[in-house]
């Protein structure tokens, strides 16, 4: 498993002190005492959207 990109606070009381869990793939906050984990789903079938904003035309 490649190394992943650490989050910067936590989900749940936005403290940064995060540090690596027993489990892996999981965070442990010290200030909320709450373990989570991160899991990317996949890419949104319908994909990215262009959203024009003021109707300009050139």
């Amino acid at each position: 498993m490649s190394e992943r990109a650490a989050p910067f606070y936590c989900p749940y009381c936005g403290d940064e002190d995060l540090r690596p869990g027993e489990q892996g793939g999981a965070w442990e906050c010290a200030a909320c005492n709450r373990a989570f984990q991160l899991k990317f789903l996949g890419l949104l079938a319908r994909g990215l959207q262009r959203h024009d904003s003021g109707g300009e035309q050139t």
